[in-house]
């Protein structure tokens, strides 16, 4: 009886250590599914060790997504992007504020420039100082000089970081983009120099490493650029600028969807935060560490300078993509520009208007000339009219030679000594129909400059007559009145509102300032 007391007590006692072990390994062996930016493809060797010493598997799906579409409704524990801002400004604008994840910075990184050094000392030797902004990229983008890729905007939060950027510095405001800064989008020109994009920023440089000829630059994270560097996979290192104007910091959170995970996603954390790990991660992927107790390594000690601030609203966002739209697909605009050449604009006025349009050609060096000047492939029509037309003429900007073609125009001095607002606004979309029938997907706006009021031609009724019979495409064509002088204020602000488009007071600022607000708007 006591042997079978004993066995039976064996027995049981390894019945318990094998259940305890067993609860034991199934605590060690815990996998996360974790939906994760394509960029983090770099951390792969170091999972092997991070599942070693916490005991936690992260099983990465790789996926462009900028703002984590479907990652809350999906079995995905994390998510790892580049940047949750569009992600949390969704939840945001859903109403869950008190829904918003736990969060952990990983690694940083900005987004900036990578320039081919040939290209690099080109822009420097035109830039006083030699500090590159992002202004300065537009404008060398608007006339030719840069050709460069970045990653889809509308998918990659890399991508959207780098338009959010670009976008910010254009406002010149030095704070987050506001609705009112991307009503007028002053991109067309920095969007005119791109030539290469992908779904991610990963996807990106891939096609780039095969395609070095269509490019001569890279707008991506600094880390990115650091290690396409140091695969020798370039015909010559890419220059890596940070721009002057400010970037748009990105810090590869962490984020736990599923806090039933937490205490794995602690260990996690706690592991990917540790100096000795941190030390690797900036190693391995050139991202900035979080964890001050890591120096940084020497190419990564120049300092983010201005770092741009994100939207705070959901909608201000998804209106700048929107507006970008597809990156693969060329975009240009045709502008219609109805110029009042009657008498009153002698003198002071004329030269005025002459300075504004050679601002517009490139002459501006502030920030906000650069960002709204004339771009190639931009397609341009100047009328000047008095009591009729005076001159019509229409270029496709190519160069410069176009360009002066343009400024020989305004610079004719022949004038008119009456001014038939109405009959050239009439004018102006009997242009635009055209434009409209050659090429439907282009956007298509006219800007009508007067300093008096209409004093001969048709009426504005009649006018409003006219273009009530226009097709419907051409009466999305918008008018941008620029009022100057002594013109009807009341009656250019009416016109503005029957065609969808606004009116821009040049008396409150200047001619040129008037011109470069309503530039690029459709």
């Amino acid at each position: 009886m006591k042997g079978y007391a004993r066995a039976l007590a064996a027995c049981l006692t390894l019945t318990l250590l094998t259940a305890l072990t067993s609860c034991t390994r199934g605590d060690e062996d815990v996998t996360l599914r974790v939906l994760a930016s394509p960029e983090l493809a770099d951390l792969e060797p170091l999972l092997g060790e991070l599942e070693d010493d916490t005991g936690v598997r992260l099983d990465m799906d790789y996926r462009a997504t900028a703002d984590l579409s479907g990652a809350r409704r999906s079995s995905y524990d994390l998510a790892w992007p580049a940047s949750d801002r569009s992600f949390l400004l969704r939840l945001q604008d859903q109403g869950e504020q008190t829904a918003r994840p736990e969060s952990t910075a990983i690694m940083r990184s900005p987004v900036v420039v990578g320039l081919t050094p040939k290209t690099a000392d080109r822009l420097r030797a035109g830039t006083p100082g030699g500090r590159l902004s992002w202004a300065d990229i537009a404008d060398a983008a608007a006339d030719g000089t840069v050709r460069f890729g970045m990653a889809d905007p509308r998918n990659s939060d890399t991508g959207r970081a780098a338009l959010v950027g670009v976008a910010t510095a254009a406002a010149g405001t030095g704070s987050a983009l506001r609705e009112q800064d991307v009503s007028c989008d002053r991109l067309r020109g920095f969007r005119s120099g791109q030539t290469l994009t992908g779904a991610s920023s990963r996807e990106l440089i891939a096609s780039y490493t095969g395609h070095q000829n269509e490019a001569n630059a890279l707008i991506a994270h600094e880390s990115e650029l650091l290690s396409l560097n140091a695969t020798k996979k370039l015909r010559e290192p890419l220059e890596i600028i940070h721009p002057e104007d400010g970037m748009v910091l990105s810090d590869f959170p962490l984020l736990l969807l599923d806090p039933g995970e937490r205490t794995a996603y602690r260990k996690v954390v706690d592991w990917l935060l540790r100096a000795d790990v941190q030390e690797k991660l900036m190693r391995r992927t050139w991202r900035r560490p979080v964890n001050q107790d890591v120096t940084p390594a020497e190419p990564l000690r120049e300092s983010v300078g201005n770092a741009l601030s994100f939207p705070d609203r959901l909608s201000i966002v998804e209106r700048l993509v929107a507006d970008y739209g597809d990156p693969a697909s060329a975009t240009t605009d045709q502008v219609v520009f109805l110029l009042d050449f009657s008498g009153s604009m002698r003198g002071q006025r004329i030269a005025d208007l002459r300075a504004a349009f050679a601002g517009l050609s490139g002459a501006d060096p502030t920030s906000t000339g650069k960002f709204a000047r004339f771009y190639r492939g931009e397609h341009l029509t100047v009328v000047r009219f008095g009591g009729r037309v005076l001159q019509e003429r229409t270029v496709t900007v190519r160069g410069d030679g176009d360009l002066r073609a343009l400024a020989q125009t305004v610079a004719a001095d022949s004038f008119d000594d009456s001014t038939a607002v109405w009959s050239a606004l009439d004018r102006g979309y009997r242009i635009a129909a055209a434009a409209v029938r050659e090429a439907p997907e282009r956007p298509v706006s006219i800007v009508l400059m007067t300093d008096g009021e209409s004093n001969a031609g048709i009426s504005y009724k009649e006018f409003l007559r006219r273009y009530d019979r226009l097709g419907a495409g051409v009466r999305d064509v918008p008018t941008f009145p620029v009022h100057f002088g002594e013109a009807d204020a009341a009656a250019l602000d009416k016109a503005a509102a029957a065609t969808g488009g606004r009116m821009v007071d040049a008396n409150r600022s200047s001619l040129s300032d008037a011109f470069k607000e309503i530039r690029g708007c459709h």
